[in-house]
């Protein structure tokens, strides 16, 4: 069944379903990028690579939920929908708690973000410093 031909109630469960699974996968993801910082810094390429892998397992099943979660939100809401327009629409203690969980999650996102890009500055300065390791520096001297 495509998300058009959810009803209301069932389009809301899948959104907060949704937002519930990410909310669980990001300390998995960052786990992992914790786990490839520390394969980087110790040079370990079978690790890095298992980290790598599962990195974008992890990110691959998040991105599906982001886009039927927009889809989602279209559906409850309209094609300019927020999620904060989706959550108005719940009951008081439900709503609380999912702007809770949804709050939560944009804080994950920012955590794993900060730590993609720290693990990618590491990267990059090692393969900058192996690339003058194998091929020297282009002017160690001014030209005289």
């Amino acid at each position: 069944m495509t998300t058009a031909q959810l009803s209301r109630p069932d389009a809301m469960r899948a959104l907060l379903a949704g937002v519930t699974a990410d909310l669980q996968a990001y300390p998995q993801l960052e786990a992992q990028l914790h786990a490839q910082f520390r394969a980087a810094l110790r040079h370990k390429s079978v690790e890095l690579a298992a980290a790598a892998e599962a990195i974008g397992t992890l990110v691959d099943a998040m991105l599906a939920r982001r886009a039927e979660r927009v889809a989602l939100v279209q559906r409850l809401v309209g094609d300019n929908g927020t999620m904060a327009q989706a959550f108005a629409l719940l009951k008081s203690p439900l709503r609380e708690t999912m702007e809770g969980n949804w709050t939560a999650l944009e804080q994950a996102v920012i955590e794993c973000k900060r730590l993609s890009k720290r693990n990618g500055d590491l990267l990059a300065e090692q393969y900058t410093i192996m690339q003058r390791v194998l091929h020297g520096e282009e002017q160690i001297y001014a030209p005289a």
